[in-house]
C-alpha cells in the first residue's frame, strides 16, 4: 500500500523558509522557541519549555507513543541568512549557513502534526522534544528528564543524504584536554634554562595515530594554545582533541595510547602534564531485531521504498536519548554540505521525509 496522505509542499517550504531566518546559534535559541511554542499552543498541543530552554510539545492519540525529534540551534555564529530558492533547490546567498541543519527537521515535523491534524489520521500520541545546544555538545537532550516521555520509541530527524538512509548506530565520543607545563627561561639569554612546552606537546602529538584508526574508530587533535611572546621559552601549552569509536574497547585504547604519548614526551624533557578524560556521549546501535528498526522497515514497505541502514561518525540527540532508556535512530531530510555556506536542501526530499515519518507515525 502507497502512503495514503498529501505533504503541503508549499507550505513544508514556507515553514522551513521562516524558520531559516529566525537567528539562533547556539546558546541563542529564545526567539525560535518562543516562535516554536506559539506554533504548537496554535495548534492545539499542550506545549511549555523546561529549564535547559528546550521546547517540549504533546498530542494526544491512541496508542503507544512516539517521540520527535530536532534541534533549534544552529552551528557556528552566522545571523541574517537569506534563504534562496532555485529549481527546488533552497540555498542560502553564500555568505552563511544556510540552517537546515536542523532546521529542515524541525519543519518537517511541523508538517507532519499539519497533516495528521486536517487529514484527521489515526495515530499514536505523539511527544515532540525541540532541543537547544545540540552543536556544542547535545546540552539540551542532556538536560531533558528523560522520565516525562512516555515513549520508548524515538525518531530524530537531524542526517542528510538520501531519505532512505537510516542511522541506526553511531559512536560514543571521549574528549581529551591536557596541560602542559614546562618551564620559562629567555629564548636569546638562557634557552637550555627553559622547558618548551610547546616542543613538549608537538613531540607527543607526532607520536600519536590520529584521523581513520579504523573502520569503527577516529581521533583528533583539534585545539593547541601555548606560549606569551617568541622572545620566552613557552612554559604552558594546552591541547584538546577527541576520540570516536562504536566500540568502547577500541575507544578506550586509543585515548591510553594518546595519554601515553602525552606522559612520554613530558617524561623526556622535564616537564608535567595535567591529562582530562571527559565522555561527551555514549554509542548507539540498534539490531535488525529492534522493534523501530522493524518499525521503520514496515513503513518504507507500505511507500515501496528499500532502507538502507547505515552507521554514522557524529554524534546527535540520538545518541543521549539510546543511553537514557529510548530506542532512537536518525531520518534523513535531505541537506546536504551542512555547517558551510554551500549547504542545500532539495524541497523534494524535506517532502520524502515528512512522508517517511507519516508513515512511520502510522505504523504503532
Amino acid at each position: 500500500m502507497r502512503g495514503d496522505f498529501t505533504i503541503n509542499q508549499e507550505r513544508l517550504l514556507n515553514t522551513f523558509l521562516s524558520l531559516v531566518r529566525i537567528d539562533s546559534p547556539s546558546g541563542e535559541e529564545e526567539a525560535i522557541a518562543q516562535h516554536l511554542s506559539e506554533i504548537f499552543s496554535a495548534l492545539g498541543l499542550i506545549t511549555r519549555r523546561d529549564d535547559a530552554g528546550n521546547v517540549i510539545a504533546y498530542l494526544d492519540g491512541q496508542g503507544e507513543a512516539l517521540l520527535l525529534n530536532a534541534h533549534m540551534d544552529t552551528v557556528g555564529q552566522d545571523r541574517g541568512i537569506q534563504p534562496i530558492v532555485e529549481d527546488g533547490i533552497v540555498r542560502s546567498d553564500g555568505t552563511t549557513i544556510l540552517g537546515g541543519d536542523d532546521k529542515s527537521g524541525i519543519a518537517v515535523i511541523l508538517e507532519v502534526v499539519h497533516v495528521l491534524q486536517e487529514q484527521n489520521l489515526p495515530h499514536p500520541p505523539l511527544e515532540i522534544a525541540l532541543t537547544v545546544g545540540e552543536e556544542i555538545g547535545l546540552l539540551g537532550s542532556k538536560a531533558l528528564d528523560m522520565s516525562q516521555f512516555l515513549a520508548r520509541q524515538a525518531l530524530v530527524l537531524d542526517s542528510g543524504g538520501p531519505i532512505t538512509n537510516v542511522v541506526v548506530s553511531a559512536p560514543a565520543r571521549d574528549g581529551l584536554r591536557a596541560v602542559i607545563h614546562g618551564k620559562a627561561a629567555h629564548a636569546g639569554v638562557n634557552p637550555e634554562e627553559g622547558i618548551n612546552a610547546i616542543v613538549v606537546a608537538a613531540e607527543a602529538i607526532a607520536r600519536m595515530t590520529l584521523g581513520r584508526i579504523d573502520e569503527e574508530t577516529t581521533a583528533n587533535i583539534g585545539l593547541i594554545q601555548g606560549g606569551t611572546a617568541v622572545n620566552i621559552v613557552p612554559e604552558r601549552t594546552e591541547i584538546e582533541g577527541e576520540v570516536r569509536s562504536r566500540d568502547e574497547d577500541k575507544l578506550a585504547a586509543q585515548v591510553r595510547a594518546m595519554t601515553r604519548a602525552l606522559e612520554e614526551a613530558a617524561n623526556q624533557h622535564g616537564a608535567e602534564v595535567d591529562i582530562e578524560v571527559n565522555r561527551s556521549f555514549s554509542a548507539f546501535n540498534l539490531g535488525d531485531d529492534s522493534p523501530l528498526v522493524q518499525r521503520v522497515t514496515r513503513a518504507a514497505e507500505r511507500l515501496g521504498w528499500e532502507l538502507f541502514f547505515t552507521a554514522s561518525g557524529g554524534g546527535s540527540d540520538a545518541n543521549v536519548f539510546n543511553a537514557g532508556g529510548l530506542d532512537a535512530l536518525v531520518i534523513s531530510t535531505g541537506m546536504t554540505d551542512v555547517h558551510t555556506p554551500q549547504e542545500s536542501i532539495a524541497v523534494a526530499d524535506m517532502v520524502r521525509s515528512a512522508q517517511f515519518v507519516l508513515s512511520i507515525v502510522q505504523q504503532g
